[in-house]
């Protein structure tokens, strides 16, 4: 029910946009698909390589790998695999979610939501250009040291 609202929301405004300045609104819209065009291949191959391994992967493989009783050692893949991985929060959160389901623990999750968020192996080249390869380094280090300590954080207070 809470989307059909966001919905009618977000169409009505659209509707007044298009009855204040029709020309604007058009652009807006096209400006609109081309990032959809844009960000859609990488989308789509994110959903699908989680599909497959969540297809692949059954819960007790995910208990066993990353549940609660696997420690910090669950703690670090999940911590690699989020440092690594370049997913938008729109789709790491529901898949976080799906994990817990399935057995994964709650501060392996927390440090890898942490490490996803705030670490960005892949796009270490680019901030490297933008920010130096010092900060960058600092940045990312430090992120990464914090997303453990918000994980066990996490995992006190949710316990």
């Amino acid at each position: 029910m809470f989307e059909v609202i966001l919905y009618i929301f977000a169409l009505s405004f659209l509707l007044f946009s298009y009855i204040k300045d029709k020309s604007k609104t058009k652009m807006a819209l096209k400006k609109a698909w081309k990032s959809f065009l844009n960000i859609f291949p990488a989308f789509a191959g994110v959903l699908a390589l989680m599909g497959l391994a969540l297809t692949i992967l059954s819960p007790d493989t995910i208990s066993r790998l990353i549940g609660s009783s696997t420690g910090f050692f669950g703690m670090l893949i999940t911590s690699v695999i989020g440092a690594i991985t370049l997913i938008p929060g729109f789709i790491a959160f529901p898949l976080a979610a799906y994990l817990l389901e399935k057995g994964a623990g709650v501060t392996q999750i927390a440090v890898f939501i942490s490490a996803l968020m705030m670490v960005g192996i892949v796009t270490v080249p680019l901030e490297i250009k933008y920010f130096g390869k010092k900060v960058t380094l600092l940045r990312n280090g430090f992120s990464y040291m914090f997303s453990f300590v918000i994980a066990v954080i996490i995992g006190m207070v949710i316990s």
